[in-house]
């Protein structure tokens, strides 16, 4: 019989449009406004006490809290009620608290558990919709050249010492090394012995004040792997610090030859999304200082954990940009380590430097900017109050100080720490990684959170707006087959959220224009399928062949006019920036739902309605 699906057929669209409404629903729930409590160091988790203490300062402060609980590791969140108290209750709890806890805005989800528990959650949104901050990092390759070049310095004087081949530091010159010889022949000698080990310098020759001078500058494509392993490490460093802080959905990639772009979504301020980069921090590996050392060759830093300190050498080992993986275990005694993997360079490195230095100490320093918050007094509207004023300061600290108890490679422990916490946190920093070259702002900019409301509600308006247009029009000139087609586009929408929603897609600004758009792409293929009735009609065919026909052969036009725009969304995904890809995202997502809701759900409720009817004539 015409136009009738199987019973199996009605069921399947059903459960596709049950599980939609199931997975769109959380959309439903707006979050929280929220601020998050968490310890600067993992050693220092938020309790109870703290979360009452910072209820009645907000409380005192007249901002109306809705709800404090604790979280994983340690963390706090206390909801808010209003969006607009998230800024004034940062700067409260962080007076309440102190450095010693990081406070950073957040939103709270507000899906009930049900719905949690089946996995579903509502769509992020992107910094356009949410408010937030957005950076433009520039790698500072100047002194990553240098801090380099500083390297192969120490590595080429120690060469030439041990070979007993005497020299005379002079400045560099343009970004190379310079060293002064008595003879020609001396520099010779020099000249073999460093082309012999290092393949990476241009070697010169030239004559200064009396001096036999040889003079070795990095290769071009040396540079040129330098300054591609600074950008990639930075990049690296970046991302697994902000990820660190658990905001919804940042965005860390690069930009050129020697940029980074940071979108920290949910984040309103440039103070706090800055010191949130400032935890990029670097690590040195360095010798403990010989008994009786001097000042000029040593200097002092204190623990992690405070209450000591120990001389180490100024000379660095190795920095801990060459450090590719660190994972906490237990030694045969069950005492805690740390398992340390570097790169090539980094193990050859510290293979020369441990080779005659077993029995020595060796000591990690961690090196971040601590934050420093103090508040002076302003007047603000006629209204004298506390504003904070926030700097940063380089904090150098010993996390580890361990015997070197044979000759170390690119794979090598650390042991002597202090409990199991203690080697799971310097494996984190240690995987973190350090920054391979200063970074500083070259752009910045804040999007508020009123502003990324005010961009929803348009965006909202915008969609329902044009939902309602198309609908009349479709209502308008296909009458009962346009109420049947509004129906499939709203069941249409419904889906498209659900998939979103199911993917962990973000929601920006031109993600909702890709939305209006797949209002009018799948309403396309309604219109295409009732002209194709139309004609047949008019041809003469009976009612019952003619919708048969007008769905049957209208399939190739609609296949072929969504795999063409399929195309062009993949092609924009593949090629474009942030905002192009989320139009991309949500126009490729809504060809697949379009396609279903247009051709199986409209074909199954006009089926319902006129299918093994006898109708003589058919509104359409």
């Amino acid at each position: 019989m015409l136009n009738k699906y199987p019973l199996w057929k009605y069921a399947l669209i059903l459960l596709v449009l049950a599980i939609g409404f199931i997975y769109s629903a959380p959309n439903l729930y707006p979050d929280d406004p929220a601020v998050q409590i968490s310890g600067a160091s993992s050693a220092l988790q938020v309790n109870q006490a703290d979360l009452d203490r910072v209820s009645k300062a907000l409380t005192d402060a007249g901002i109306a809290v809705k709800g404090a609980s604790l979280g994983e590791k340690g963390s706090g969140l206390v909801r808010l009620s209003n969006q607009e108290d998230q800024l004034p209750a940062k700067d409260v709890v962080r007076k309440a608290l102190g450095d010693d806890y990081v406070v950073a805005l957040n939103l709270a989800q507000t899906t009930p558990q049900w719905l949690r528990k089946i996995g579903a959650s509502p769509m992020k949104l992107g910094l356009d919709l949410s408010g937030g901050v957005h950076f433009l990092l520039e790698v500072d390759m100047d002194k990553a050249m240098s801090a380099r070049m500083k390297v192969y310095e120490g590595e080429v004087k120690t060469l030439l010492r041990k070979e007993r081949i005497r020299y005379r530091s002079l400045p560099q010159q343009n970004g190379g090394i310079m060293l002064g010889f008595a003879d020609d022949a001396t520099r010779e000698q020099a000249r073999s012995l460093v082309r012999k080990n290092f393949n990476d310098f241009d070697l010169t020759t030239t004559e200064r004040n009396g001096q036999a001078v040889l003079r070795m500058a990095l290769t071009q494509a040396k540079i040129a792997e330098i300054r591609e392993y600074s950008i990639r490490q930075n990049l690296t460093t970046v991302r697994n610090r902000v990820n660190e802080l658990g905001v919804a959905e940042p965005l860390v990639q690069r930009q050129g030859a020697n940029r980074i772009v940071v979108e920290l979504p949910g984040v309103q301020d440039t103070a706090e999304a800055k010191r949130i980069l400032g935890k990029t921090a670097n690590l040195e590996f360095r010798f403990g200082a010989e008994p009786g050392a001097s000042r000029a060759t040593s200097e002092v830093f204190e623990f992690r954990e405070g209450g000591r300190s120990a001389p180490v050498e100024r000379g660095l080992i190795i920095t801990g940009d060459q450090v590719t993986d660190a994972q906490a275990s237990y030694d045969e005694h069950g005492r805690p380590q740390v398992n340390i993997r570097l790169d090539g360079h980094g193990g050859e490195l510290m293979s020369r430097a441990t080779r005659s230095n077993v029995g020595r100490s060796m000591a990690v320093i961690f090196i971040e900017q601590k934050p420093i918050t103090r508040y002076v007094k302003q007047t603000v509207n006629g209204v004298e109050k506390e504003v904070p004023v926030q700097s940063f300061q380089e904090e150098k600290k010993i996390i580890s100080l361990a015997t070197i108890q044979s000759p170390l490679g690119s794979q090598f422990r650390i042991t002597g720490l202090n409990g199991q916490g203690e080697s799971s946190e310097l494996a984190l920093l240690l995987r973190a990684g350090g920054l391979a070259a200063p970074m500083y702002f070259a752009e910045e900019r804040t999007i508020g959170p009123s502003l990324g409301a005010d961009n929803i509600t348009k965006g909202v308006d915008a969609s329902l707006w044009g939902m309602l247009f198309v609908s009349l029009f479709i209502i308008a000139i296909y009458r009962g087959f346009g109420v049947i087609a509004t129906i499939a586009l709203a069941g249409n929408m419904v889906l498209l959220l659900a998939l979103m929603s199911l993917l962990g897609a973000t929601l920006t600004l031109p993600g909702i224009a890709g939305i209006v758009l797949t209002m009018g792409m799948a309403v396309d293929a309604n219109v295409l399928i009732f002209s194709r009735i139309r004609e047949e009609l008019k041809n003469g065919m009976s009612v019952q062949r003619a919708i048969h026909e007008g769905f049957n052969r209208a399939y190739t036009a609609i296949i072929d006019a969504n795999l063409t725009s399929l195309l062009v969304g993949g092609i924009l995904f593949a090629m474009g920036t942030g905002p192009v890809k989320g139009f991309a995202v949500t126009m490729s997502l809504g060809i697949f739902t379009s396609m279903f809701t247009a051709v199986m759900v409209t074909r199954a409720m006009v089926n319902l309605t006129c299918g093994g009817r006898d109708i003589k004539k058919l509104w359409v």
